[in-house]
This record gives C-alpha cells, sequence and structure tokens, in this order.
C-alpha cells in the first residue's frame, strides 16, 4: 500500500512539473526567461510556492527545465516532421516553411523562444546560457549542413555554408520580430532571402 501511495504522489510531481514547465515556457516566450520565478509561477497556476520549490529546488534548475522543454517542442514543431525530406535544398526549404509557421501562428505566445531568451544571457556564463547556445549552434548548423549538402551535389552554387546559415538565421530572428509587431511581408521577405541562396549554378 505505501508503494503504491509513493507511486501516486510520483506520478502527481511528475504531472504538476510538467504543468509548471509548459507554462513556464509561455511566459519565457513573452516575459523571458528571468522573469521567471517559483512564486509567480504558483500564484498563476494556484500552487504552493514551497510545492513548487520541492520540484526545482532553484530558480536555474526551473530555467533550465523550461529551456529543455521549448527545444522539445521547437524539434516537434519544425525538425522533426522534415526528416523524411530529401536532403539538400528541398530540406532547407521545408525546414524554413516549418520555421515560419512555427512564427507566423506562434507555438509559444511570445513566438519563438530563443529570439525572446538569447538577448538575456549571452553575456551571462553558466548552464542556462550554455544550453541556449547549443541550442542556436544546432540549428544553424542544420541549416548549414542542408546548404553544404546542397553544394556538395550541385543543387546550388558553392558558398560558405557557415555563413549562409549565420545570414538564413539573422533574417528569420528579424522576421519574428516584425510579425509580432504585425508585419505579414516578413514572411515573403524570408523566402525571398532564402531564395537567393538557392539558386541553381549557372
Amino acid at each position: 500500500m505505501s508503494e503504491q501511495v509513493s507511486d501516486q504522489r510520483l506520478l502527481r510531481g511528475v504531472r504538476s512539473r510538467r504543468t509548471i514547465v509548459r507554462h513556464a515556457v509561455d511566459v519565457a516566450s513573452l516575459e523571458g526567461l528571468t522573469g521567471l520565478s517559483l512564486g509567480r509561477l504558483a500564484a498563476d497556476l494556484g500552487l504552493s510556492k514551497s510545492g513548487v520549490q520541492t520540484l526545482f529546488k532553484t530558480k536555474e534548475n526551473l530555467q533550465l527545465a523550461v529551456v529543455e522543454a521549448a527545444r522539445d517542442a521547437f524539434l516537434d514543431a519544425v525538425v522533426r516532421p522534415v526528416v523524411e525530406v530529401p536532403r539538400g535544398v528541398a530540406r532547407l526549404r521545408a525546414l524554413v516553411e516549418r520555421w515560419l509557421a512555427y512564427a507566423e501562428e506562434p507555438l509559444f505566445p511570445g513566438g519563438c523562444f530563443w529570439t525572446a531568451t538569447l538577448p538575456e544571457f549571452d553575456s551571462r556564463p553558466g548552464q542556462v546560457r550554455d544550453v541556449l547556445l547549443a541550442q542556436q549552434r544546432d540549428w544553424r548548423g542544420l541549416i548549414a549542413a542542408e546548404l553544404g549538402h546542397a553544394a556538395d551535389t550541385g543543387e546550388i552554387a558553392e558558398l560558405d555554408a557557415d555563413l549562409a546559415a549565420f545570414q538564413i538565421d539573422a533574417v528569420l530572428t528579424a522576421a519574428n520580430v516584425a510579425l509580432r509587431l504585425g508585419d505579414k511581408e516578413a514572411v515573403d521577405r524570408v523566402r525571398a532571402v532564402v531564395g537567393g541562396f538557392l539558386a541553381p549554378p549557372r
């Protein structure tokens, strides 16, 4: 009986943690990770602050859990759906379209989670900065890999894949801000910029 009670408490804890983290991702997309607090989340969700603190211990642990959840959601929305698309130009276009859908009809209330949170930690060494930076590097690396494949197979002209990935990522970041401000033309601008990199060789 005691094992069953313990299992039920563990299950409740897992469910509570999931609920708190999902709400915290939405808050962070609007107000940043530094705006999160255990007390604020407890108040938002009608939970006890001590209960939330028991689950996360520290604000940094909460922030790390939020970043991990946001990353998983991003992968599910943008990256994993295109794994069956042929590599190179087709997959890069699919990635960009998935990203535009992720930002245009936002997965999170504040739009792109990374655009909202990276600037907070670019000058703050620590675990949170490290995981945010790793996500950015992975995303740019994915873009660069598809550009490099397209160039190697002759789909597009030779280019500096890392530089082009940096430029495409910068355009996507700018488009996220523009979309938040109501500029729907940003989507077409992104497609035009990306299309410029994907022209076949002459």
